[in-house]
C-alpha cells in the first residue's frame, strides 16, 4: 500500500505543479531573467520531455521521503498530513530554495513563485499520503 500512496501523492503534486506553473508562466518566465525568443519561450531551452521526466522523478523522491517521515513520526490523519506537508514545504524546502536563489542573485519573484509551489505541493502530497 505504501507504494500506491507515494505514487498517488507524486501524481497529485505533479499535476498541481503543471496547473500552478501554467497559471504563473508569464511572471515565472519574467522572474527567471532568461532571454525569450519570438515564440515567448526561453532561447536554447530543452523542448523535449527531459525536464518533465526529471520533475516527475524529483516529485517521486519528495513524496517517498515524506511518507518515510510521516511513518516515522506517526502522522496518519489528513489534518496531520496537511500540517506535516505544509511544514516540510514551508520550513525545509522553501528556505533552501531561497538560500540558493539568494546566493545566485535570483529575483525575489522567482523565490516566491517557486517556494509557493513547494509549499502547496507538499501540503497536497501530505494530504494524499494520509487519505488511505
Amino acid at each position: 500500500m505504501g507504494f500506491l500512496q507515494v505514487l498517488a501523492a507524486t501524481v497529485g503534486g505533479y499535476v498541481l505543479g503543471a496547473v500552478y506553473y501554467m497559471t504563473l508562466s508569464k511572471p515565472w518566465l519574467a522572474a527567471t531573467g532568461l532571454p525569450l525568443g519570438p515564440n515567448g519561450r526561453p532561447v536554447g531551452g530543452d523542448n523535449g520531455v527531459r525536464p518533465f521526466i526529471i520533475g516527475f522523478i524529483c516529485t517521486l523522491l519528495v513524496a517517498g521521503m515524506m511518507r518515510h517521515i510521516f511513518t516515522m513520526s506517526a502522522l496518519d490523519t489528513p489534518i496531520e498530513g496537511v500540517m506535516g506537508g505544509f511544514g516540510i514545504g514551508a520550513f525545509l524546502i522553501s528556505p533552501w530554495l531561497v538560500l540558493c536563489y539568494g546566493y545566485s542573485m535570483r529575483k525575489t519573484a522567482l523565490m516566491v513563485i517557486d517556494a509557493g509551489y513547494a509549499i502547496l505541493g507538499c501540503t497536497l502530497m501530505g494530504l494524499i499520503l494520509t487519505l488511505f
